[in-house]
């Protein structure tokens, strides 16, 4: 019989992981039975055996034979005068099965059959790449940058599947380059022109939580829960975390032994200043952990309308409310409360003050080292210092000096 060359097709599912050979017979085996039924009409009488090794097939046909002249069903039966031309030993009531020669299909249909066995493989292929991915959401996966474009980054996993990172899903401090190795967690796989498109994120909750679940082991066994955690990616994370084990100390146990286990996390997610907090049933100490850096005075709560009113001193109002409102707007995510910050003006005497850290974007950080190292770690405590007692005792040049006067003496007076 004149053999097909199906060698590359089958070698097609060899390479598709997880297609096995039940599934790689059903499809060869449908696509020829789709052939035998353009040419005869049926397939019943019709067996495909397909050898992946080879990557040849048979078509064996069955009949019946029967008396001459009492042929009924020309697919079920043959009569006795044509069966003893192909062996004359049969008889009437024996079965006869004879080899099908592909070429007997033409040309034409044989091609279109590979064409179609082909396009069968190539969706069983992409059916087990969005199956494989949907299984893996949430997952952490490190994959190698193949293309950087300007609204997405193209990545390739240890298979050679490409994975799609996103603009808007990377941390605005990201920059990769072709061939180095990122992590970022599955979000979700979309479906393209009917091909799978897998999704990944590095601004998403879930890598945060991933992160910690492989840096602190007892998230990993369940001894802590992460109750919430909220995210402006690259900038600033809040993580509440609760212990069923009355010995364990969730936040201690997340941010290890002088921040140990904390560190490597920060500098995945390119510095972002992650608060742990302890997680609790009691809002208004959840409201107050939430408000981490600030020191609140007082608060008055509105559970019905889920508002909360609080009140620092002066001095910890930037600080609850953070560079560009972030602080407290992930506070109020974290509580689901909705926060208003006010001045505790109890005091009239005490003066508006601003913690150093916040000028951050406008001062050096070795500035502010500095200053903070001869005890200035607000704006007026630096005021109150003579230029010249600064230039002296923080080690500072005159310029910088009168630099770092101007920008304090500017945002107060706009207070």
């Amino acid at each position: 019989m004149a053999s097909i060359n199906l060698i590359e097709a089958f070698q097609d599912f060899k390479d598709a992981e997880n297609i096995d050979r039940p599934t790689m017979m059903k499809v060869v085996e449908d696509v020829f039975k789709t052939l035998l039924r353009k040419k005869y009409g049926s397939d019943e009488n019709f067996d495909v055996i397909v050898n992946a090794e080879k990557g040849d097939l048979e078509i064996v046909r069955h009949r019946t034979i029967v008396e001459d002249g009492e042929v009924e069903d020309p697919l079920a039966q043959v009569a006795y005068s044509e069966a003893i031309k192909l062996e004359p030993d049969y008889e009437v009531g024996e079965d006869l099965y004879e080899e099908i020669d592909l070429i007997d299909f033409g040309r034409r249909a044989i091609l279109a059959a590979k064409q179609t066995l082909a396009g069968r493989i190539s969706d069983l292929k992409k059916n087990v790449l969005a199956k494989k991915y949907e299984d893996r959401i949430g997952e952490i996966i490190s994959a190698e940058v193949y293309q950087v474009w300007k609204k997405e980054i193209l990545l390739l996993d240890e298979e050679g599947n490409e994975l799609i990172l996103p603009k808007s899903e990377q941390i605005p401090q990201d920059y990769f380059k072709k061939g180095e190795n990122i992590r970022a967690v599955v979000t979700r796989v979309d479906l393209k022109n009917n091909n799978p498109v897998i999704i990944l994120s590095r601004t998403s909750p879930d890598f945060l939580a991933k992160l910690l679940e492989i840096e602190v082991p007892e998230i990993f066994d369940g001894l802590i829960i992460i109750k919430k955690i909220v995210r402006e990616p690259g900038e600033r994370a809040k993580v509440a975390v609760e212990s069923y084990d009355d010995r364990i100390d969730p936040v201690g146990a997340c941010v290890g032994m002088k921040g140990s286990r904390i560190h490597g996390i920060v500098r995945e997610l390119k510095n972002e200043n992650i608060d742990v907090i302890n997680w609790t049933t009691n809002m208004q100490l959840l409201i107050q952990r939430a408000l981490t850096p600030a020191k609140i005075t007082s608060m008055s709560l509105d559970q019905e309308n889920r508002h909360a009113s609080i009140f620092l001193k002066p001095d910890q109002v930037s600080l609850a409310i953070g560079k560009r409102g972030v602080n407290i707007k992930l506070a109020s995510d974290l509580t689901g409360y909705e926060l208003d910050v006010y001045r505790d003006t109890e005091d009239e005497d005490e003066e508006f003050d601003v913690d150093l850290e916040e000028f951050a974007d406008e001062i050096d950080e070795w500035v502010i080292d500095a200053l903070k190292k001869i005890g200035c770690d607000t704006a007026r405590s630096v005021l109150r210092m003579s230029p010249t007692e600064l230039e002296k005792r923080a080690d500072l040049e005159k310029e910088t000096v009168e630099d770092v006067r101007k920008i304090l003496q500017e945002e107060l007076e706009r207070e």
